[in-house]
């Protein structure tokens, strides 16, 4: 009898741990949903190719890497706000890169795209592809380094 209660215990905690939440796919987590031809229509190319498809602009491409101005990083696919300017960091690697992004601005996921496991960054609010962060940032902050991508992103200066 103990083993009978035993095993409908164990049904019900499995089943009940197959929630609508765990079927969600990753992109049905955000806010923002949008179909393929609509973010087609909004986005360029290059930004369609990297926010919706996870692909990576050439380095040294994005007029971004030269940006110092203070200001703000915003989604170029929702305009949520990503990464501030005093958090911009020169890495030498030929994108976009920071220490840290804006509290509640990006989502982390993984992808495996490489072979290897990396951590991806996606927009919190669009489920966009940003690009991914690293352990190899600057040791006297956060010693993350947020590589992103210029085509995932838009830059407001602030207001004088």
């Amino acid at each position: 009898m103990k083993n009978i209660f035993l095993l409908i215990a164990c049904t019900s905690l499995l089943f009940s741990c197959d929630s609508n939440a765990q079927k969600k796919s990753k992109e049905e987590q955000f806010p923002i949903q949008k179909t393929e031809a609509q973010w087609k229509k909004e986005l360029s190319a290059e930004q369609f190719n990297v926010l919706r498809k996870a692909g990576t602009e050439r380095p040294f491409s994005s007029p971004l890497n030269d940006i110092k101005e203070a200001g703000t990083f915003l989604c170029a696919a929702c305009e949520n706000p990503l990464y501030l300017t005093k958090n911009k960091f020169k890495s030498g690697t030929g994108w976009p890169s920071f220490d840290q992004p804006i509290k509640g601005g990006v989502f982390f996921s993984t992808d495996n795209k490489l072979g290897y496991t990396r951590n991806e960054v996606l927009c919190a609010n669009c489920g966009g592809h940003i690009g991914h962060v690293f352990d190899d940032g600057p040791k006297e902050t956060t010693g993350k380094r947020y590589c992103m991508n210029g085509d995932a992103m838009v830059f407001v200066p602030n207001k004088q």
